[in-house]
Protein backbone atom coordinates (compact mmCIF):
# COMPACT_ATOMS: atom_id res chain seq x y z
CA UNK A 1 0.00 0.00 0.00
CA UNK A 2 2.71 2.16 -0.54
CA UNK A 3 1.72 5.95 -1.26
CA UNK A 4 3.34 8.10 -3.23
CA UNK A 5 5.09 10.03 -0.57
CA UNK A 6 6.94 6.87 0.81
CA UNK A 7 9.02 6.39 -2.53
CA UNK A 8 12.41 5.89 -2.10
CA UNK A 9 12.05 2.79 0.53
CA UNK A 10 15.29 1.51 -0.46
CA UNK A 11 17.04 4.07 1.91
CA UNK A 12 20.58 3.99 2.81
CA UNK A 13 22.70 4.63 5.82
CA UNK A 14 24.36 7.98 4.96
CA UNK A 15 21.14 9.07 3.35
CA UNK A 16 19.53 12.54 3.90
CA UNK A 17 16.79 12.38 7.10
CA UNK A 18 13.62 12.65 4.99
CA UNK A 19 14.28 9.81 2.69
CA UNK A 20 15.25 7.47 5.97
CA UNK A 21 11.92 8.16 7.17
CA UNK A 22 9.78 7.94 4.17
CA UNK A 23 11.26 4.43 2.74
CA UNK A 24 10.90 3.49 6.70
CA UNK A 25 7.20 4.86 6.25
CA UNK A 26 6.59 3.08 2.75
CA UNK A 27 8.32 -0.43 4.53
CA UNK A 28 5.78 -0.12 7.32
CA UNK A 29 2.84 0.14 4.46
CA UNK A 30 4.08 -2.66 2.26
CA UNK A 31 4.10 -4.12 6.28
CA UNK A 32 7.67 -5.42 5.13
CA UNK A 33 8.91 -5.24 8.78
CA UNK A 34 12.14 -6.73 8.02
CA UNK A 35 12.87 -3.62 5.58
CA UNK A 36 11.59 -1.29 8.27
CA UNK A 37 13.72 -2.58 10.76
CA UNK A 38 17.19 -2.41 8.96
CA UNK A 39 16.10 2.05 8.73
CA UNK A 40 16.57 1.56 12.71
CA UNK A 41 19.18 2.02 15.32
CA UNK A 42 19.51 -1.08 17.79
CA UNK A 43 19.11 1.55 20.68
CA UNK A 44 15.79 3.17 19.18
CA UNK A 45 13.55 4.79 21.62
CA UNK A 46 9.27 4.19 20.09
CA UNK A 47 7.00 6.16 22.14
CA UNK A 48 3.00 6.99 21.61
CA UNK A 49 2.99 10.20 23.98
CA UNK A 50 1.72 9.16 26.70
CA UNK A 51 2.47 6.04 26.79
CA UNK A 52 5.93 4.74 27.94
CA UNK A 53 8.38 4.21 25.49
CA UNK A 54 9.87 0.89 24.11
CA UNK A 55 13.08 1.40 24.32
CA UNK A 56 15.72 -0.59 22.32
CA UNK A 57 15.48 -2.75 19.24
CA UNK A 58 13.67 -6.36 20.73
CA UNK A 59 10.96 -4.04 22.62
CA UNK A 60 10.28 -2.24 19.61
CA UNK A 61 10.36 -4.94 16.96
CA UNK A 62 7.85 -6.81 19.76
CA UNK A 63 5.05 -3.65 19.06
CA UNK A 64 6.05 -3.82 15.43
CA UNK A 65 5.48 -7.55 14.92
CA UNK A 66 2.58 -7.50 17.26
CA UNK A 67 1.12 -4.25 14.66
CA UNK A 68 1.58 -6.45 11.35
CA UNK A 69 0.01 -9.77 13.14
CA UNK A 70 -3.21 -7.43 13.85
CA UNK A 71 -3.34 -5.51 10.99
CA UNK A 72 -3.58 -6.23 7.15
CA UNK A 73 -3.11 -3.03 6.01
CA UNK A 74 -0.94 0.31 7.05
CA UNK A 75 -1.30 4.19 5.40
CA UNK A 76 0.71 6.70 6.10
CA UNK A 77 -0.77 9.84 4.72
CA UNK A 78 2.04 12.46 4.75
CA UNK A 79 -0.02 15.80 4.66
CA UNK A 80 3.45 17.57 5.99
CA UNK A 81 7.29 16.80 6.34
CA UNK A 82 10.06 18.88 7.21
CA UNK A 83 13.54 18.17 8.49
CA UNK A 84 16.42 20.26 10.46
CA UNK A 85 19.53 18.71 12.67
CA UNK A 86 18.59 15.35 11.73
CA UNK A 87 14.95 15.93 13.29
CA UNK A 88 12.03 15.22 10.83
CA UNK A 89 8.78 16.33 11.81
CA UNK A 90 6.01 14.81 10.32
CA UNK A 91 2.07 15.30 10.19
CA UNK A 92 0.25 12.73 8.50
CA UNK A 93 -3.30 10.51 8.68
CA UNK A 94 -2.32 6.92 9.54
CA UNK A 95 -4.89 4.40 8.22
CA UNK A 96 -5.09 1.09 10.11
CA UNK A 97 -7.12 -1.77 8.65
CA UNK A 98 -7.95 -5.07 9.34
CA UNK A 99 -10.64 -6.70 6.93
CA UNK A 100 -12.98 -3.96 6.20
CA UNK A 101 -12.34 -2.21 9.60
CA UNK A 102 -10.70 0.07 8.56
CA UNK A 103 -9.72 3.50 11.47
CA UNK A 104 -8.00 6.48 10.22
CA UNK A 105 -6.45 9.44 12.50
CA UNK A 106 -4.41 12.57 12.55
CA UNK A 107 -0.70 11.94 13.69
CA UNK A 108 2.23 14.20 14.45
CA UNK A 109 5.71 12.73 14.54
CA UNK A 110 9.18 13.22 15.66
CA UNK A 111 12.20 11.11 14.57
CA UNK A 112 15.27 11.66 14.85
CA UNK A 113 17.99 10.25 12.42
CA UNK A 114 21.55 9.45 13.05
CA UNK A 115 24.02 8.24 10.37
CA UNK A 116 20.94 7.00 8.63
CA UNK A 117 19.08 5.29 10.74
CA UNK A 118 16.09 6.06 13.21
CA UNK A 119 17.13 6.58 16.64
CA UNK A 120 13.47 8.63 18.29
CA UNK A 121 10.47 7.24 16.86
CA UNK A 122 7.81 9.72 19.22
CA UNK A 123 4.03 10.03 17.97
CA UNK A 124 1.35 12.16 19.26
CA UNK A 125 -2.26 11.89 18.69
CA UNK A 126 -5.57 13.35 20.00
CA UNK A 127 -6.98 9.24 21.99
CA UNK A 128 -10.47 10.77 21.94
CA UNK A 129 -10.38 11.51 18.18
CA UNK A 130 -8.84 7.65 17.74
CA UNK A 131 -11.68 6.47 19.88
CA UNK A 132 -14.25 8.23 18.13
CA UNK A 133 -12.75 6.75 14.96
CA UNK A 134 -12.50 3.07 16.04
CA UNK A 135 -16.37 3.37 17.47
CA UNK A 136 -16.98 4.89 13.70
CA UNK A 137 -15.28 2.09 12.11
CA UNK A 138 -17.07 -0.81 13.55
CA UNK A 139 -20.65 -0.18 11.99
CA UNK A 140 -18.93 0.43 8.38
CA UNK A 141 -16.83 -2.97 8.95
CA UNK A 142 -20.01 -4.63 10.00
CA UNK A 143 -22.22 -3.25 6.78
CA UNK A 144 -19.07 -4.27 5.09
CA UNK A 145 -18.62 -7.65 6.17
CA UNK A 146 -22.54 -8.16 5.84
CA UNK A 147 -22.93 -7.21 1.96
CA UNK A 148 -19.49 -9.51 1.24
CA UNK A 149 -21.95 -12.33 2.84
CA UNK A 150 -24.77 -11.48 0.78
CA UNK A 151 -22.99 -10.66 -2.51
CA UNK A 152 -24.04 -6.93 -2.37
CA UNK A 153 -20.40 -5.60 -1.22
Amino acid sequence: MASPQAEGAGARPGDEPVAVVRAFLGALEDLDLDRALALVSPEIVYQNVPLPPARGRGPFEEQMRWLTRLCTGFEARLHHIAAEDGAVLTERTDVLERGPFRVAFWVCGTFEVVDGRITVWRDRFDWLTVLGALVAAVPRAALAALGARTGRG
